[in-house]
């Protein structure tokens, strides 16, 4: 039986886990990050997985595979995948979604308690020494709105769920009302949003970055807020207009912010992010588990099995909706 030709993107900074070469005894597996290294397997790959390659890359690399079939994106965000001319042709699309919306919910759950037990304030007297009692809030019955009801969206309801806290979701298709989600309490049509999001005390970003999420929460959306409410991202930076978030920390127009995902990254230096004490700074890290790469790439492998063996891959993508 041939073999199937399977080309690895991947920067000589962030190579995937040596766990991949378990694929030689069956595929032809070539690893690179130029165009050089790529092409000559280009020409009989079928199979392509970005494991952290450039979107530039990979718009290279793709009209050079005329037997195409598959893409898979290690991330779930597709910025360094999705491309007009993938987005015209038949070539599967599928990413990582599954593999890290565990994590990212248990980072929301923990910003959550963050702001509500004042956590930075325990440390902070801690480091001074200074016994000084405050009063902290429950959670429980407090509300958390969830922008972008996916399956990350779904991780965080199911944790926050369990902790007796009111669940507002916002989805791109969504009926009105009650639908019959177990999780969410009310699911919002984008249209919605703002009506969402003045009962929320906490909102969770959890949208994929496309041209109608970019910015979606701006300067009319922090004015709906309530003056209590913290914002947690885990999604993607450009979802929140950061110029907008800026100004409502700074003058307190919300409580604060957790933020895993940003404009620019890494965070440059000197960014007000920094100094601000109402804002919970993660380096987009919140999903690093210890094996968050060797799930990502497992992952990879048994899609790659069902690949073979004609099976329906998971976590397709619609490629016009970029999720």
């Amino acid at each position: 039986m041939t073999k199937i030709t399977v080309l690895v993107l991947a920067d000589p900074t962030d190579p995937p886990p040596a766990m991949l070469d378990e694929l030689r005894a069956t595929v032809d597996l070539v690893i690179g990050s130029t165009l050089d290294t790529l092409k000559p397997a280009a020409v009989a790959a079928e199979v392509i997985f970005n494991w952290s390659g450039s979107l530039s890359l990979l718009r290279n690399v793709f009209p050079l595979c005329p037997k195409l079939r598959w893409i898979h994106s290690r991330s779930v965000g597709l910025e360094r995948t999705l491309f007009p001319e993938l987005i015209a042709s038949n070539v599967i699309l599928t990413n990582g979604k599954s593999v890290f919306s565990p994590s990212l919910a248990e980072f929301a759950l923990g910003a959550i308690l963050y702001f509500a037990k004042d956590f930075r304030r325990m440390v902070r007297n801690q480091l001074a020494d200074v016994w000084e009692q405050f009063d902290v809030t429950m959670i429980e019955g407090k509300t958390v709105g969830i922008v972008g009801y996916g399956d990350i969206g779904r991780a965080v309801a199911k944790r926050v769920h369990a902790m007796g806290m009111i669940v507002l979701a916002l989805k791109r298709h969504a009926q009105a009302g009650k639908t019959g989600d177990l999780l969410a309490d009310q699911i919002y049509s984008p249209d919605r949003r703002l009506e969402m999001l003045a009962r929320c005390d906490y909102i969770v970003v959890a949208t994929p970055l496309n041209p109608e999420t970019r910015g979606m929460i701006g300067a009319p959306e922090f004015a709906a807020m309530k003056k209590t409410a913290v914002v947690i991202n885990v999604g993607r930076g450009p979802v929140i207009d950061e110029s907008a978030l800026i100004e409502a920390l700074s003058a307190r127009r919300i409580k604060g912010a957790a933020l895993d995902v940003f404009d620019e990254e890494p965070l440059p230096k000197g960014h007000p992010f920094y100094k601000m004490e109402n804002v919970l700074l993660s380096p987009h890290c919140a999903d690093h588990t210890p094996d968050w790469l060797d799930n990502a790439a497992r992952f990879f492998i048994e899609q790659l099995d069902r690949f073979e063996n004609g099976q329906p891959l998971f976590n397709i993508v619609n490629k016009s909706l970029g999720y």
